[in-house]
């Protein structure tokens, strides 16, 4: 019963959890590798269960676990695929490329804010960093992306 339980619960928090972390991952390690570093995160999740359910932020803390369990895979910088023409015409073709180019930070918060409608307090709350310093990744990060797309207004 006790095991029941336990798999009810980690099954309701995976289903909340997963959505939220693989985002944030894709903005991190990219579309590519995302998928894989949710479930690396998820799996440490269930063996260290007792754990995860009792910490303030367990969304943060499995973004920074999936992040180190992937850092030999995403030396080089994220692959973001790029728009299809046909059912995407509005999309900036130069956009992945200039997404890739953010540091890690802004392409997160960029990505989290204006592509996934996140608010910048729940950024900062899941990133576990301050609304200023995700407000400010937010506008550099912008700033960085219209710069690079030849975009003067």
């Amino acid at each position: 019963m006790l095991q029941e339980t336990r798999q009810e619960d980690f099954t309701e928090f995976v289903s909340d959890i997963e959505p939220r972390l693989h985002i944030a991952l894709v903005g991190s390690v990219g579309s590519d590798l995302a998928r894989e570093a949710t479930a690396e995160a998820l799996a440490w999740a269930w063996e260290n269960w007792d754990r995860v359910q009792e910490m303030h932020n367990p969304g943060g803390y499995l973004y920074r676990v999936a992040r180190s369990k992937m850092r030999p895979w995403f030396r080089r910088s994220p692959a973001y695929p790029a728009p299809d023409r046909i059912e995407m015409p509005w999309v900036e073709p130069g956009l992945p490329a200039a997404i890739a180019k953010l540091s890690e930070q802004q392409r997160v918060v960029v990505l989290l804010v204006y592509a996934f409608g996140w608010t910048q307090a729940e950024v900062a709350r899941f990133l576990g960093i301050g609304h200023g310093a995700a407000q400010k990744h937010a506008e550099r990060g912008l700033a960085r992306l219209r710069r690079h797309l030849g975009e003067t207004e």
